[in-house]
């Protein structure tokens, strides 16, 4: 799985409002200077978010967005599904965009990604706006421990 650059845009301005939920909006120009969006996309991104319920708007002076739902009632699972649709890496593991395969009754490695759709399915969709908030940032270390550095493309 590899989230597009909405996907990922998405992700930092809702969690940009997290950090500042109850406290009144935020502009759109400092939501995309924050999170180094360029403003014109996260329009774009803003009006998808405001008719999925989970941001709104307000205009004026003072205007911008803030949350229109608690951050426990927003998963990661939703976000990546709205922006890009699956979460399956193939699509013969697909549930909304399956494409069948001519290997499917052979296949050996199709249960692998299945169980890696599963897995994938199940840690996004309990992973709440508000559970991931509370987290730690990844360090650098972690991305390159030893136990997973063996491989390249991961």
């Amino acid at each position: 799985m590899r989230l597009s650059k909405k996907t990922d845009y998405a992700l930092r301005v809702l969690f940009t409002l997290v950090e500042h939920h109850g406290r009144g909006p935020i502009p759109i120009r400092e939501l995309a200077r924050r999170n180094d969006v360029p403003k014109r996309f996260l329009e774009h991104i803003m009006l998808e978010m405001k008719a999925r319920g989970w941001v709104d708007s307000s205009p004026g002076k003072q205007g911008g967005y803030v949350l229109a739902k608690e951050p426990a009632r927003i998963t990661m699972g939703e976000v990546i599904r709205q922006f890009d649709g699956v979460l399956a890496p193939i699509g013969c593991v697909s549930v909304a965009h399956y494409e069948r395969c001519n290997q499917e009754a052979v296949c050996r490695f199709r249960r692998i990604l299945l169980d890696a759709r599963n897995y994938v399915a199940r840690l996004m969709d309990r992973a709440t706006l508000a559970m991931v908030f509370l987290g730690a940032p990844v360090q650098t270390r972690e991305v390159f421990a030893q136990e997973f550095s063996a491989g390249d493309g991961i």
